[in-house]
């Protein structure tokens, strides 16, 4: 899930910043309103979490403007005010959810995580299958042959990706943009440590690999032809 985190405070938008990516979320972060309302117009998220009292600009500004516009992208807002017409004023702003600071970090995730549900489309995919390999993105498990297979939270992201894109070659690129939110090359083998990684936990004593390099290519997920 890709997050936007506009929130002045560095130290607790490092901090949230941190555990969102622990979770396994693909993250953005404006530090002022001006680059908030840039990053909202500009960008695409699936939920944007978005503090009240900015410099520059007001967060609640940013959520009216994103509203007139048509932008229904699902948005958290936080506040050290907490009163009951503080919580209203941020709803009737445009607000989906207010959570008043200071906040459990465990219930801003839950939070996040139910905006994005509620607001998924009918549609989109809510697991992917290749083979016997299930992952599944609403309790975020992975299984091979009905073994639950353990995965950090980046090799998830990765692994999400690549089955995603089941059948079709996914170049390194694609991989640092959509998983490491990388828009250059770091000339690092960061891509390779992470993919023997995985292939070790899907494909070890698997009669069947799924995971395979395409020499000059990138990598992709498929089943072995029969």
């Amino acid at each position: 899930m890709r997050i936007l985190i506009v929130e002045d405070d560095r130290e607790a938008a490092t901090y949230l910043v941190k555990a969102l990516k622990e979770a396994g979320h693909s993250v953005e972060h404006a530090a002022d309103g001006d680059d908030g309302a840039h990053a909202v117009e500009t960008g695409s998220f699936d939920v944007v979490v978005m503090d009240r009292m900015l410099p520059r600009r007001d967060g609640l500004s940013i959520v009216q403007e994103m509203r007139g516009r048509g932008d229904q992208t699902p948005v958290l807002v936080l506040s050290a005010l907490g009163q009951v017409d503080d919580r209203v004023d941020g709803l009737k702003a445009g607000g989906d959810d207010y959570l008043a600071k200071p906040y459990a970090i465990t219930e801003l995730l839950a939070r996040v995580e139910a905006l994005a549900r509620r607001h998924r489309p009918g549609d989109v995919e809510t697991s992917y299958r290749v083979g016997d390999l299930v992952l599944d993105r609403l309790s975020h498990t992975v299984t091979r042959a009905g073994e639950e297979i353990v995965l950090q939270p980046r090799e998830f992201r990765l692994l999400e990706y690549l089955m995603k894109n089941a059948g079709q070659v996914v170049t390194r690129t694609m991989l640092l943009e959509n998983v490491w939110d990388y828009h250059f090359d770091p000339q690092t083998n960061v891509i390779d440590v992470h993919m023997s990684r995985l292939r070790s936990k899907i494909d070890k004593g698997q009669d069947k690999p799924l995971l395979h390099t395409v020499r000059g290519a990138g990598y992709m997920v498929r089943e072995a032809a029969k």
